[in-house]
C-alpha cells in the first residue's frame, strides 16, 4: 500500500524530530522530508555502524510503517519498545503485529498505548473490547468477493470507480515513466479506464492522458451522470508547493481538481478553492445529487492523522469544510469515502478495532448509529480500502494488498433482509417475552433459534430469494408456525398469535387439533407428535385428569380391518403420551374402527375427506 500513500506526499503521516542526534541528524532531515527510502538506508547504516539507539530504532521502524512494510517495521517496533517512547508508537506498534495475524501481543501494546493515553477514543474501544476478532468472524457475510482480471502483478492498482455507463476508472503504477517519487523510488500514480462488458468482463485498460501528469494523479469521484470529475492532483503538476531552502526540498500537497466531459473528453480542469500548500486534501467522493463532496485531509481542526470531511457545493460555488467527527473519524488514520447514493458512507481506517492495518467500515449518516466493521468477507490483517459500490448496476469494487501488491477486487452484494418475528397472546394481544423463535428455510433446515425480547421481539439476517418459516413455541400456549412474505426495504415482519393451551378444555374433551394418520398406518406422525405434547402439558397442569382416546378409520378396507387399525392406532396414541410421563392409570384407548366418522361420505369419500377421518379424540372422564 505504499504507493498510495506517496499519493499523497505528506497525508497520513506524523512528523518527529524528537530525540534526534548528531549521528542522526542527516537520516533524520531526510525522514523528516518524507524521503523515507533514503531515510532507512541512512538509519540502517547507523544500525551498522552500531551508533543507534531507541530514537534510531523508532525512527527506522517509523520509516517501514510510513512505506508500509509491515515485518521490518515490527522488527525495529521491537527494538524501539525496548526503551519508553511516546503513545503513538505503541498503538502503531500494535497495529502492525495485527497486520501479522499476531493479536495476542498486540493486545500487550493496546494495554500499554490504553495506559499512556486513556481517553483517546482508541484506548477506549480497546479497554471495553480488547478481544473482539471472533465477533467480527462472526459477522454475516455481506459480499461475494474476486480479483478482477485488470490487475498489474507488480504494480499498484486501487480506487476503482464504476459510473453509470459502466466505464470503470482507476489508478495504477503501472506507467512506462521513468520518473519515480523520490519518496519511495516507485512510478508515480495515473488514471485509467477500463469497460466493464454485458457479461461483466474488463476491457484491457486504458491511460486517461488528458488528466494525467509526470506527477501524482488520482483517485476520482464521477457526477452521477458521468460527466464531471473530481480528482487528486499533486502540487507539484501545478507548480504549487513550498521550498524548504536548507534541505532543497519542494515541498508540495495533495489537491482535488474537478474535470468535465465534452465531446468525449475530459478538460476544463479547475483547482477547488480549499486546496493548499499548507495540508492536503485528497480521495473525493462525490454524493449522487451532486450538492456535497468527502474527502480526506490532514487540514487543521482534525481529530487525528487525517480525517474524512465533507463540504457543500452551489454550482461553481463551495461552502466551508467540515468534519464528519467522532462518529467516523479517529486519532488514527481514516480516508478513502465513498458516499453510496442511499447515504451509506464507506471509508477506510487504522483507528477503530479491524483485522489490522487498515479495514473497510460503513455507516449511515441518516441515522444514529455507529460505523460498523464490513466484516472479513472484504477485510483481512493486511490493507482493505478504496471501497466504492454501484448500486444501480449492483456492483462494487475495493482494494486490498493481501497478496502483497495492491489489487482491485470486485465485491458483489448478498442480498439480504431483516426478519422479524412480533409474538403475541392471541386472547389478551399482549407481548410474549421469552417465546423461542426458530426461522427455517425452504428444505425445513433450522438457521437459528432465539427467544423474545420483553417486547415479544426477536429478528433474524436471512439471505433474500429463499422462502422461509418463523416456527414459535412457549410453554402454555399452542405452537405456531408462519411464512416470513417478501420484504419491503429490507425488513419483512411476521406477526405470530399463540394461543393459550388451557383454551383447548371444554367440558368433555381436550380439543387438539385432529392427530391424523397415514393411510394404513398406526405410527405416530411428527404433527401428531406435536399435538400430543399439549396434551401431554394439560395433564400435568391438571394431574387429576383422565382422558379416553378415541381412534377412527376411514371407510376403505373391511369393519373388522379397520376396527383392528384403528385400536393400534389409539394404542399407539396411548403410548407415545405415557413415554412422555403421564401415568397410564390416568389413560385408556379405544379404537372406533370406520363406525364414527367425522364426515359422512362413504362410498364416495375424496383423499381429504378421507384424512380427516382418520384421527384420535380426547375425551375428559373425570
Amino acid at each position: 500500500m505504499k504507493k498510495i500513500y506517496s499519493l499523497l506526499s505528506l497525508i497520513f503521516i506524523v512528523m518527529s524530530s524528537f530525540g534526534q542526534t548528531q549521528k542522526s541528524e542527516k537520516a533524520d532531515k531526510l525522514f523528516d522530508t518524507y524521503q523515507y527510502v533514503d531515510a532507512i538506508d541512512a538509519y540502517l547504516k547507523l544500525v551498522e555502524n552500531q551508533d543507534a539507539d531507541a530514537h534510531v530504532y523508532k525512527q527506522l521502524a517509523d520509516s517501514y510503517y510510513n512505506v508500509f512494510n509491515i515485518e521490518e517495521a515490527s522488527k525495529w517496533y521491537a527494538r524501539a519498545v525496548e526503551s519508553k517512547q511516546d503513545a503513538e508508537t505503541y498503538y502503531r506498534y500494535a497495529q502492525v503485529l495485527r497486520s501479522q495475524g499476531n493479536y495476542e501481543a498486540a493486545n500487550k501494546q493496546m494495554d500499554v498505548f490504553s495506559q499512556m493515553s486513556p481517553r483517546d477514543q482508541r484506548a477506549v474501544a480497546h479497554l471495553q473490547n480488547p478481544n473482539y476478532i471472533p465477533q467480527l468472524a462472526d459477522k454475516s457475510k455481506l459480499f461475494d468477493v474476486s480479483e478482477t482480471a485488470i490487475n498489474d502483478a507488480e504494480q499498484s492498482d486501487f480506487g476503482a470507480v464504476l459510473s453509470n455507463d459502466n466505464i470503470l476508472y482507476f489508478v495504477s503504477s503501472r506507467n512506462t515513466s521513468k520518473k519515480e517519487d523520490q519518496w519511495t523510488n516507485n512510478p508515480y500514480l495515473d488514471i485509467y479506464q477500463s469497460v466493464r462488458r454485458s457479461d461483466g468482463t474488463l476491457s484491457e485498460p486504458e491511460s486517461v492522458n488528458a488528466l494525467n501528469t509526470p506527477y501524482h494523479d488520482g483517485p476520482i469521484t464521477l457526477s452521477a451522470d458521468g460527466n464531471t470529475m473530481i480528482f487528486s492532483r499533486d502540487g507539484h503538476s501545478e507548480k504549487s508547493y513550498k521550498k524548504i531552502k536548507d534541505k532543497k526540498i519542494k515541498l508540495a500537497q495533495q489537491g482535488l481538481y474537478k474535470a468535465t466531459l465534452a465531446d468525449g473528453k475530459w478538460g476544463n480542469i479547475e483547482a477547488l478553492p480549499f486546496n493548499s500548500n499548507e495540508y492536503s486534501v485528497s480521495h473525493p467522493s462525490l454524493s449522487s445529487d451532486g450538492k456535497t463532496l468527502y474527502f480526506a485531509s490532514n487540514m487543521p481542526g482534525g481529530l487525528g492523522d487525517t480525517d474524512i470531511w465533507k463540504v457543500s457545493i452551489n454550482g461553481n460555488s463551495y461552502g466551508e469544510p467540515e468534519n464528519l467527527g467522532a462518529r467516523v473519524n479517529t486519532a488514527g488514520k481514516e480516508g478513502f469515502p465513498f458516499i453510496s447514493d442511499n447515504t451509506i458512507l464507506y471509508f477506510a481506517s487504522s483507528g477503530r478495532q479491524g483485522y489490522g492495518g487498515f479495514d473497510i467500515f460503513k455507516v449511515d449518516l441518516k441515522n444514529s448509529e455507529k460505523a460498523i466493521n464490513l466484516g472479513n468477507g472484504i477485510n483481512t490483517k493486511r490493507d482493505d480500502f478504496a471501497f466504492s459500490i454501484n448500486n444501480n448496476l449492483e456492483v462494487g469494487f475495493f482494494s486490498s494488498n493481501r497478496s502483497g501488491v495492491d489489487n482491485i477486487f470486485m465485491a458483489i452484494p448478498i442480498c439480504q433482509f431483516e426478519a422479524i418475528a412480533l409474538v403475541t397472546d392471541a386472547e389478551t394481544s399482549q407481548q410474549i417475552s421469552d417465546a423461542r423463535v426458530s426461522i427455517s428455510d425452504a428444505q425445513n433446515n433450522v438457521l437459528a433459534t432465539q427467544n423474545t425480547d420483553t417486547n415479544g421481539e426477536t429478528s433474524f439476517h436471512v439471505n433474500c430469494n429463499s422462502g422461509y418459516i418463523v416456527n414459535v413455541s412457549k410453554d402454555g400456549y399452542e405452537t405456531a408456525s408462519i411464512s416470513v412474505k417478501d420484504p419491503v426495504n429490507n425488513e419483512a415482519t411476521v406477526s405470530v398469535s399463540l394461543t393459550p393451551i388451557n383454551e383447548m378444555i371444554t367440558d368433555t374433551e381436550v380439543k387438539l387439533r385432529n392427530i391424523y394418520f397415514e393411510f394404513n398406518k398406526s405410527n405416530i406422525t411428527q404433527q401428531g407428535a406435536l399435538e400430543l405434547d399439549k396434551l401431554v402439558k394439560i395433564m400435568n397442569d391438571y394431574p387429576e385428569m383422565k382422558i379416553l382416546i378415541k381412534s377412527h378409520t376411514d371407510s376403505k378396507g373391511s369393519s373388522d380391518y379397520n376396527l383392528k387399525l384403528s385400536d393400534r392406532r389409539a394404542q399407539a396414541t396411548m403410548q407415545y403420551v405415557i413415554s412422555k410421563g403421564i401415568s397410564k392409570e390416568r389413560l385408556s384407548a379405544k379404537g372406533l374402527g370406520s363406525a364414527e366418522p367425522k364426515i359422512d361420505c362413504n362410498p364416495n369419500c375424496t383423499d381429504d375427506e378421507n384424512a380427516q377421518n382418520r384421527r384420535s379424540e380426547f375425551l375428559i372422564i373425570k
